[in-house]
């Protein structure tokens, strides 16, 4: 039933997510943040049915509007009618007006969850460089100073070529953050290489450092997609931003395969620095705030390393060890070998009879992994290899933003994606059941685990079907299909500010007395509750770690009361419960309180005035 648990009921038991328990050792519980305290939703809805009258005579303010014949139409049908205005590029433009027109505003759950994106979208940008941009700069200057040793240390042996490698590795690193850091010699050529690959983020290529040298034991030489490089989302708004982008993205995405020895050894090396003084901190320092915002990895990074060498080496083993003990070696790469497989490729891997075992191609250590997602883990799913060809003969290279809310349990994103022909794919109907199972079954635990999967919990509501006793107008198709908008715009924007740190999938106030202005707000109460406990997550998991000024804990705050306001008044609408005269002023007034958290969020980037809308309108695209 809404609110317990997934999306409800559903046949079978529950199926297993692949990713839901990351690798032992992947990672550092992000510990220490904040829990998600559910808000309870107190409803019987008991709204009478209602019909539009074909005249309109029922309807109390119609003087109000101006309707063409087909916008009238569509409201006497489905009892409410959307009509589409580009002059506006921010919500609260619009309901000011409105509110000073006056004229009855309708608050929609789209508003207050672009709130939520605004917010989250600025504090992720100052943590970034503020904190997380200084803490990288320091941890690459660290581990490129002891790659160099490494590699002075290890000339004329079996892995000085991986030695080699970590230089480079690390030069390019130091590069893209623009650290005074010098590029020996013997990896000039090969990281300028590299650099001038990801400068030009067009193709996929082999990269130059990644395959630097022979392997003793060959593989296919490692492909990476630069075109990922290109920074996007806030991060085209400065400098510090653009390289933090860059270089992170190049931690999160450069794979030290198990499959390769020599790459092997590389990991080892890695692993090895990161476990010098201080740098064991200033890794958690980015790592665990971004686990706390967006998950964690689903790849082996250092702490899954570390057991390893531990168990097999114990703690006091040298370089004379890892290079002279074979016997401990081959049982090393054994261990890793065995390490589970990440849920999600974000590896260019091609067709099947050029690479026969993906988990083989993909499984490797990455020093600052890209964290599994639940929608990510949906889409590998629904695409080719996991999903078939067509009656045509064609395979399903991308997945569609349907998917998700099909998935969810959205009856109709399923309708659509069926009359569109993606149902037609081979395995695509069995594998989209097996994962509607899986998240319905999926426990609230699971769901707040963190801010990112919170956030796709506060949305889930939007995929519900409504019930006898809401309003008429929301018991259609049309509505049905105006939640899926919402639901989408949702997601959009969540992606768009997670962009960096989520893996990607590879397929292969006033008014007159005359006026009755008394406004409605969209009842979604189960959306509000939990986004006024994302919100509430959200600001103690951050104060928890000083990541929050004080000025947007109360901001923050600020929200999560309003949030919880609009829950009650739609309980009170979904109950057939009076409103009061202060549920009444907050309606009208709301288009100031979205303009006051949209200044609120975008200060940072010296916006201070409502006519800098034009420049950041809402939509965007991830």
């Amino acid at each position: 039933t809404p609110g317990q648990g997934g999306g409800g009921p559903a046949a079978g038991g529950p199926v297993a997510l692949e990713s839901e328990q990351p690798n032992p050792g992947t990672s550092t519980a992000p510990g220490a943040f904040a829990g998600f305290a559910e808000v309870p939703v107190r409803v019987s809805p008991a709204v009478k049915p209602y019909q539009v009258a074909p005249d309109l005579s029922n309807i109390t303010n119609k003087d109000m509007f101006t309707l063409s014949p087909a916008a009238r139409d569509l409201f006497i049908k489905n009892g409410f009618v959307v009509v589409p205005n580009s002059h506006f590029k921010e919500f609260f433009a619009l309901y000011e007006m409105n509110r000073y027109a006056p004229r009855p505003l309708f608050v929609t759950t789209d508003s207050l969850l672009h709130n939520y994106h605004l917010f989250f979208s600025h504090l992720l940008r100052v943590m970034e460089e503020e904190s997380f941009a200084p803490d990288l700069k320091r941890l690459t200057q660290s581990l490129l100073e002891r790659a160099l040793q490494d590699l002075a240390a290890l000339k004329g042996t079996a892995w000085e070529n991986a030695a080699r490698r970590n230089v480079a590795f690390l030069a390019v690193a130091a590069r893209l953050l623009d650290l005074e850091a010098p590029v020996p010699g013997e990896v000039r050529k090969v990281v300028e290489a590299e650099l001038t690959l990801i400068d030009r983020h067009q193709e996929w290529a082999l990269s130059p450092v990644m395959n630097l040298g022979s392997d003793p034991d060959p593989v296919e030489g490692l492909k990476e997609d630069y075109s990922q490089y290109l920074p996007r989302g806030h991060y085209d708004k400065s400098d510090l931003l653009k390289s933090y982008f860059k270089a992170m993205m190049w931690y999160g995405r450069l794979t030290f395969r198990a499959q390769s020895e020599d790459e092997t050894r590389s990991a080892v090396l890695l692993t090895r620095a990161l476990d010098q003084a201080g740098n064991p901190e200033l890794w958690a320092r980015i790592y665990e705030p971004t686990a706390f915002l967006v998950g964690q990895s689903d790849d082996p990074t250092y702490p899954a390393y570390r057991e390893l060498l531990l168990k097999v080496y114990g703690p006091a083993a040298g370089l004379k060890t890892l290079v002279e003990d074979r016997a401990k070696w081959s049982q090393l790469v054994a261990a890793v070998r065995d390490l589970k497989p990440p849920a999600i490729n974000s590896l260019p891997i091609f067709a099947a009879g050029l690479q026969p075992d993906r988990d083989r191609g993909i499984r490797g250590f990455r020093l600052m992994g890209q964290r599994f997602t639940l929608d990510a883990a949906i889409f590998q799913r629904l695409v080719y290899r996991d999903v078939g060809e067509n009656s045509r003969g064609e395979r399903r290279m991308l997945p569609r933003g349907l998917d998700i809310a099909a998935a969810m349990g959205s009856q109709e994103a399923y309708k659509i994606l069926q009359a569109e022909g993606e149902t037609d794919y081979a395995r695509y109907p069995e594998n989209m059941e097996r994962l509607r199972r899986a998240i319905a079954g999926l426990d609230p635990a699971t769901w707040t685990q963190n801010l990112y999967w919170g956030w796709l919990y506060t949305l889930l509501p939007l995929t519900w079907e409504k019930p006898e006793g809401y309003p008429s107008f929301m018991r259609n198709p049309a509505w049905a299909r105006k939640e899926l908008s919402t639901y989408l715009a949702g997601w959009t924007e969540l992606k768009h500010d997670t962009l960096l740190y989520a893996k990607q999938v590879y397929a292969e106030a006033g008014g007159g007395d005359q006026v009755d202005d008394r406004g409605y707000v969209e009842p979604n109460p189960y959306v509000y509750a939990r986004l006024a406990a994302l919100a509430q997550m959200t600001r103690e998991g951050l104060m928890a770690r000083q990541l929050i000024s004080e000025r947007d804990q109360v901001n923050l705050a600020r929200l999560e009361q309003l949030a919880l306001a609009l829950k009650t008044i739609s309980e009170k609408e979904l109950n057939s419960a009076p409103l009061t005269a202060e549920d009444y002023e907050l309606i009208r007034s709301y288009g100031a309180s979205l303009e006051h958290f949209w200044l609120e969020a975008l200060r940072d980037e010296g916006v201070d005035h409502p006519s800098a809308q034009n420049d950041r309108p809402a939509a965007l695209v991830a």
